[in-house]
């Protein structure tokens, strides 16, 4: 009971350090879901984008939005040229609460701001004039870099060290899984802790 006790207050400890603010659009689903998933990635990394391609749309409609997993992203920054930039971005488009369009069109075009650096025309091409010129301004925001950084060390701090990782929490028990995985394993190995 006292490890259970520990564990939990652990559990409650970190999630308050790491989890986004409240109304992020980069925490989605219940947090009273049965599993929480915290996956790390990086914006450039191409493991990422296959992943977020193949499955995180397929989490998100047979798990997140039916009340079975509460997915929270965080930056984790690589050594790729544009992994803060395009974090920097996310970070302040999450702010107008446009974060999960952004997302989506960096890892649809991460090949070609990727070797060009436009990061900026890359996510202006789905706001508004008035929404770009928000975020251009959020990107300067030093409680933006604040809070990708904070990501990273919390990842740090779960032993993360490559992109992507899944933290699954289900029961008060952690398991990271690291590397990109199908959408049918993953499947299954919720559909196995659900069981449980």
């Amino acid at each position: 009971m006292k490890t259970t006790v520990i564990v939990l207050a652990l559990l409650l400890t970190l999630s308050a350090a790491g989890g986004p603010s409240a109304g992020s659009t980069k925490a989605i689903g219940s947090p009273t879901a049965p599993i929480t998933i915290d996956l790390y990635s990086d914006f450039q990394c191409p493991h990422c984008k296959d992943f977020h391609d193949e499955a995180v749309g397929r989490l998100i409609a047979d798990y997140v939005n039916t009340g079975k997993v509460y997915l929270v992203r965080h930056y984790f920054l690589l050594k790729f040229p544009y992994s803060r930039l395009s974090a920097t971005y996310a970070c302040a488009a999450e702010r107008i609460g446009k974060y999960n369009q952004v997302c989506d069109i960096l890892f649809q075009t991460q090949r070609s701001w990727g070797e060009t650096g436009k990061v900026d025309e890359v996510v202006s091409s789905v706001l508004s004039p008035a929404e770009a010129q928000k975020v251009r301004a959020l990107a300067k925001d030093p409680s933006v870099a604040a809070e990708i950084d904070k990501d990273t060390a919390v990842g740090m701090g779960h032993n993360v060290t490559s992109t992507p990782t899944m933290i699954f929490v289900h029961n008060g028990e952690r398991t990271p899984v690291a590397g990109p995985i199908s959408y049918s394993i993953l499947k299954m190995y919720l559909d196995k802790l659900l069981s449980k």
